[in-house]
């Protein structure tokens, strides 16, 4: 559980001090996260719906129900956290009121640095009058009790905002707030211009989002006959599965929603990683990446190779220097660096030197 949270907490403030009531019927909360301000108090019929793996698993080690999404249930509280990319948050709190029974309301929490106001200003603009408390650097708003959107054409369009699209001319589908939804992203590029052909074997892509480095790898090297993709964030794991379909005949592909700092369960020849530095809150977080490399070095053959992209700044070469044979440094531009790392190959025992064979030894000097 989650030591602080303070939109977690800010979130369920309103409850907390009595301003509104924790519903017969629960609630669904969008986006959730665990954290003590979920267990300060009964909770009867909440579930959650959390789509990033680490979160979700939190959730379901302390008790809490996770929700199929989009399962057709109607709840008379909708509760939510609304992530930073706007196109998602307005498309959520569109279905936050959609999934409301009669007469229910939508309670949502967001961080000052994150854009309170501005979320605070789009669900008026589809709900109507908010009341709204400030605390813990945080805004929470809530709406009246609602039978549908106040701007229901509105509301239609920003569900709309969510709909899988292609990036531009590109055969890649995508959809707002997955990593890098709406261009190729430039390191992946960048790494995927540097993959060498002869590249064979079993592989896994860490981190593998929409899916456009596995494409990649899949057509540059003929000799990958499996390929694992491993992401924490189902929506863009879903993805993968759409961008991938093309190359199914071409190996054993197979889509992993996991959390790759927990380690993996199989080992690979090859390991390819664009690693996630930040949270998804867009805080650094370097021992994310240096985690990903170390679990890599793990699962690795030795002999294996892993192909790495990384922001040049990032502190890396400990980690790579500690767990792989050898290191070396393949491109860099446009603040980007590749990196190919080999998994040393296990010392040879020395052969013990035979016994002494005195009888032989007399013999020869006969």
């Amino acid at each position: 559980m989650r030591d602080a949270d303070p939109a977690l907490e800010t979130l369920m403030l309103p409850l907390a001090e009595g301003r509104l009531a924790w519903p017969e019927g629960g609630a669904l909360f969008l986006r959730a996260r665990d954290g003590w301000p979920l267990h300060a108090a009964p909770r009867p019929g909440l579930v959650a719906e959390q789509s990033f793996r680490p979160d979700a698993q939190a959730l379901e080690a302390s008790g809490i129900a996770l929700a199929t999404p989009d399962d057709g249930r109607r709840f008379p509280l909708v509760m939510l956290l609304p992530p930073r990319q706007r196109d998602e948050s307005r498309a959520l709190m569109a279905r936050a009121i959609a999934s409301l029974a009669p007469g229910g309301r939508v309670l949502a929490c967001v961080p000052n640095s994150e854009g309170a106001r501005s979320a605070e200003q789009d669900l008026a603009a589809i709900a109507g009058p908010l009341e709204t408390i400030s605390k813990n650097k945080c805004r929470v708003f809530w709406t009246a009790p609602l039978d549908g959107p106040a701007d229901p054409t509105l509301a239609a369009r920003w569900l709309a905002l969510d709909e899988v699209r292609t990036i531009g001319d590109t055969r890649f589908a995508s959809r707002p707030g997955v990593f890098a939804w709406d261009r190729i992203d430039p390191a992946s590029q960048l790494l995927a211009e540097h993959l060498p052909v002869d590249l064979s074997g079993r592989a896994a892509d860490l981190g593998a989002g929409f899916g456009y480095l596995s494409v990649e790898l899949l057509e540059r090297c003929a000799g990958i006959n499996t390929l694992h993709l491993y992401e924490a964030e189902a929506r863009a794991l879903e993805l993968a599965r759409r961008n991938l379909a093309p190359s199914a005949s071409r190996a054993a592909i197979d889509f992993r929603w996991h959390d790759v700092t927990g380690g993996l369960p199989e080992t690979y020849d090859i390991i390819v990683s664009n690693p996630p530095f930040h949270t998804q809150s867009r805080a650094d977080r370097p021992d994310i990446g240096r985690r990903f490399i170390a679990v890599a070095a793990q699962a690795l053959r030795p002999g294996g190779r892993m192909w790495l992209v990384a922001n040049r700044h990032l502190p890396y070469e400990s980690v790579l220097d500690a767990s792989f044979g050898e290191v070396r440094t393949v491109a860099q531009r446009d603040g980007f660096k590749v990196i190919e790392a080999v998994k040393a190959m296990p010392a040879r025992p020395e052969r013990a030197p035979k016994p002494f064979d005195r009888t032989a030894a007399r013999n020869a000097h006969r």
